[in-house]
């Protein structure tokens, strides 16, 4: 399709005036948003920021959460050929002043005060930032910056001008052409600066399309924007495919009330990413410890049968006529109370993607009737390249190529990837454009991976993190780091791991648990603790820790190319890693080479044979306040396991 996304909000106004097109909760109450309304609301914003000086080609910031007036704002700005550029509205004011500098920004609209505040502190190193725009006015009456103004003034001046120059919209809209660039993502910047990821309106709107059409979306969808706009996935799934589509977009009312939210949209279309997953189940499995005799026997037993016969039902296959009565028994007194208490009692397709998710944990949304996919693509691939068939939703896999999708494998392991929705470049950074787009039309995805015999995609680790171990009893043994990690986070007790072994004689790793999970194990088991960092160092945990390491390590045994990435020593370190302190990504990536410098005396310990070690780190608050903690750590070994060798 060839058009614009101006042009299709236009569509669906013209087709369906009356219908909703996005939901906000407000007070707790859902406020609808038609399609007429939000034609007129985008005209009105459209024509405030043209005589706020944004000019075709130009670009300006959003930061916020999910709201239908700055959905509204990017839309109004892309019916001026200019070109918004979402930014995480949990992102400190340093790590604005890059992307706002580098696309030579003059105007930005944030949410709220939060983010007026954050722009005000940074706006010496910004000095072409010249018009700031809040939606929400509470606790601004009082500021008087320049340039500072608030939303409504902004509509009201556009509305003035509308109706004084009533073709000028159109005209705009007119003008707009769908190789022109739409939008521009920047990248987490885990090894340096971020990059601005360039997209058109046809990269994006095509990839949106292919992923509706794989999963036969309509308008009658209903779907949960609740992840970051400035992350890709929800701005594919919440706005690309909102606009191809025309399904209703629910936005909820805070960070705090979107579990609520969740059960009361029932969304049919549902993503996120496998942490959410893992925190959805880790409270079920919670309440049920916490329940009586007669009801947790109850749901073992029907999760005993989900867990046989469910995944083979939602793939299409025969289960017999007993499993058939027992699953549907289930389903009248778990499985369906169960979906209804989680909020997806109407979910039809749901997908996770980002990470690798464990094999337990995909298989028990899919026993229990949700169809739980996943899916393959990146910032660079407008997300949609691998996705899974219904019929087909495997946890070692991310699916097979989707309509207009080319990938090949590189002599070493790295896949690549061919299709209408690739970046247009990296912006003003010609040398890292070059290094991942071929002249011939192939994007480097930097993954190391491989096509299974049934044409699914498998990925193992990134290209530059496999590494080989060097000396010991393993030297020269293949070593994946994150697939290491993400076998540990497999478990509802480690919620981050880093592992490091390349170049090394052994593999080790630093733990963070999960401390909902493992103090509601803790509690249950009357071991007293006094936070985070005293119940981290327990001996207990520490023991239950070594359980989870050394079932991967006899996992990983039984894989002869990876047995050698089995875990050697390990710690829990004294915090959670925190993006704030610069551990992660802002999509919850772990940095960690910059990990392995800020605890080089932790790593050096790993390796010299330690059994404890001292180390005291600046943290900071919510608030900006700094502050640290210290702890001495303690250091243990796993049992490692010999190689099982596969059958001739």
């Amino acid at each position: 399709m060839q058009t614009t996304f101006p042009r299709l909000l236009m569509k669906h106004a013209a087709e369906r005036p009356d219908a909703p097109a996005m939901r906000e909760k407000e007070y707790g109450i859902w406020q609808a948003h038609s399609w007429s309304s939000m034609a007129a609301l985008v005209e009105h914003i459209a024509c405030g920021l043209h005589q706020a000086g944004l000019t075709r080609g130009t670009h300006m910031v959003v930061i916020g959460a999910n709201r239908p007036r700055l959905y509204a704002t990017m839309l109004a700005a892309q019916s001026l050929g200019a070109i918004p550029i979402p930014l995480y509205q949990d992102a400190v004011g340093a790590e604005c002043v890059f992307p706002i500098t580098n696309a030579d920004v003059r105007l930005a609209m944030v949410e709220d005060q939060e983010q007026v505040d954050k722009l005000l502190e940074i706006r010496d190193r910004c000095p072409d930032l010249a018009n700031l725009i809040y939606d929400n006015p509470r606790g601004l009456r009082n500021y008087a910056e320049p340039g500072l103004r608030s939303l409504d003034a902004l509509i009201e001046s556009g509305r003035s001008f509308a109706q004084s120059q009533p073709g000028f919209f159109a005209a705009q809209l007119a003008l707009g052409q769908p190789d022109e660039v739409a939008a521009m993502f920047f990248t987490s910047g885990t090894t340096g600066n971020p990059k601005g990821v360039v997209h058109t309106h046809s990269t994006l709107i095509d990839r949106a399309q292919a992923g509706a059409e794989f999963d036969k979306l309509s308008g009658q969808e209903e779907v949960l924007a609740y992840l970051p706009p400035a992350w890709i996935g929800q701005n594919i799934f919440s706005y690309a495919q909102w606009l191809c589509c025309g399904y209703v977009v629910n936005c909820p009312e805070d960070v705090s009330t979107v579990t609520i939210d969740l059960k009361e949209v029932g969304p049919t279309y549902y993503f996120a990413p496998p942490r959410v997953f893992e925190g959805l189940l880790t409270s079920v499995m919670i309440r049920m410890e916490d329940a009586g005799r007669l009801k947790r026997s109850m749901f073992n037993f029907f999760m005993a049968v989900a867990k046989r016969v469910g995944p083979a039902r939602m793939n299409g296959q025969p289960i017999g006529a007993l499993q058939s009565l027992l699953y549907l028994l289930g389903d009248l007194m778990v499985y369906g109370p169960l979906r209804n208490n989680l909020g997806f009692s109407r979910v039809r397709v749901a997908y996770t993607a980002g990470e690798a998710i464990g094999p337990d944990l995909f298989t028990f949304y899919r026993s229990i009737g949700i169809n739980l996919k996943q899916l393959y693509g990146s910032t660079e691939t407008a997300v949609f390249v691998c996705l899974q068939p219904d019929d087909q939703a495997r946890a070692d896999t991310v699916g097979v190529p989707i309509r207009g999708v080319e990938i090949k494998v590189a002599d070493n392991g790295e896949i690549l990837v061919k299709s209408a929705g690739l970046l247009k470049e990296y912006y003003k950074n010609p040398a890292a454009t070059a290094e991942v787009l071929t002249a011939d039309g192939w994007y480097h995805t930097s993954d190391a991976g491989f096509i299974d015999s049934q044409g699914h995609l498998k990925i193992i680790d990134r290209v530059k993190d496999v590494g080989r171990i060097q000396g010991g009893v393993n030297d020269g043994a293949m070593f994946a780091p994150k697939y290491v990690e993400n076998k540990l986070k497999f478990f509802p007790f480690i919620k981050e791991a880093v592992a490091y072994g390349d170049g090394r004689e052994k593999v080790c790793v630093m733990l963070n648990i999960d401390f909902d999970a493992v103090g509601n194990w803790a509690e249950r088991r009357n071991l007293p603790y006094a936070g985070y960092t005293d119940l981290a160092q327990k001996p207990e945990v520490y023991q239950l820790i070594q359980e989870c390491v050394e079932k991967v390590n006899a996992d990983l045994s039984a894989d002869e190319l990876l047995a050698g990435s089995q875990v050697s020593r390990f710690l829990v370190l004294h915090k959670e890693l925190d993006a704030d302190d610069g551990e992660l990504t802002r999509t919850n990536k772990v940095r960690r080479g910059f990990i392995a410098d800020k605890y080089l005396p932790l790593v050096d310990a790993l390796y010299l044979g330690k059994t404890t070690q001292f180390i005291e780190t600046v943290v900071k608050f919510e608030d900006g306040r700094s502050g640290s903690v210290s702890a001495t750590l303690k250091i243990d070994d796993a049992k490692t396991f010999a190689t099982v060798k596969a059958a001739a």
